[in-house]
């Protein structure tokens, strides 16, 4: 994989949040979030006209609260929730979660370790600190979803999720794509996990930059080693988009 080229001033950027703008830690409150990289995604929305979004499985009012005072767009759930840059917001009807619910409490109650993340429309259940679970997780969550089209069980880093089907990131970059001020640019999107492969899948045919964050093996064509490479190359985006010599691959070609 190769470094990925610098952004120019027709990009559109769509970046993961939890490990790829911060480093994961041991439960999702955990995080921390450097003041410095709240005030480059703002300088980054200000010089691409507001064609920066955050796309994650995080819910919407946990992403604004880690990111506050900004609101950009953004898509949560996997793209069960999406707020357009107009501050529009898009929200599927919860499913019934209740089993799902009772058997991710009734499992966490016995191992410990476990924890339990009830979301808008879906059920994260969290191993990071009981890796020795993981298959015990797997089969649980995929027991209580059986013969349920409407379920699907996403894998993560340390986390089985249950989720609505029929919602991903990619879906939701997609539609980004389709609305001002993301439609016509070149998307570049940015992810740790095996759940922005969707989103990298979107990107690439259109001639866009997917980048993959960490180690493990992508359909992304580029690679950065870290949340701290991720920083590196978003402050280096900014110093050039903030210089004369900005230019579009349009405008360099004529």
């Amino acid at each position: 994989m190769q470094t990925p080229p610098q952004l120019t001033p027709d990009a559109a950027l769509f970046l993961d949040f939890d490990g790829t703008l911060v480093d994961l830690a041991e439960t999702p409150e955990a995080i921390e979030v450097p003041k410095a990289l709240v005030a480059l995604l703002g300088d980054l929305h200000d010089l691409l006209g507001g064609a920066v979004a955050v796309v994650s499985g995080r819910q919407i009012d946990s992403i604004d609260r880690f990111l506050a005072p900004l609101r950009l767009p953004a898509a949560g759930e996997h793209g069960v929730q999406r707020r357009d840059a107009k501050g529009h917001m898009q929200e599927q009807r919860a499913p019934d979660l209740t089993a799902v619910l009772d058997a991710a409490n009734e499992l966490a109650r016995v191992h410990e370790g476990l924890l339990v993340e009830r979301k808008h429309a879906a059920i994260a259940l969290h191993y990071r600190l009981a890796p020795q679970l993981e298959a015990v997780c797997r089969d649980a969550m995929e027991r209580v979803i059986a013969g349920q089209p409407q379920f699907e069980l996403l894998h993560g880093k340390f986390v089985f999720e249950v989720k609505p089907a029929g919602v991903n990131k990619g879906i939701a970059i997609d539609a980004f794509l389709g609305e001002a001020p993301f439609a016509g640019r070149v998307p570049f999107f940015a992810g740790d996990d095996t759940t922005d492969e969707t989103g990298f899948a979107i990107v690439q045919p259109r001639g866009g930059i997917a980048i993959k964050v960490g180690a493990g093996p992508s359909l992304a064509t580029h690679r950065l080693d870290s949340t701290r490479a991720v920083f590196e190359w978003l402050l280096q985006a900014r110093d050039l988009l903030t210089g004369p010599a900005a230019l579009s691959p349009k405008d360099a070609e004529g």
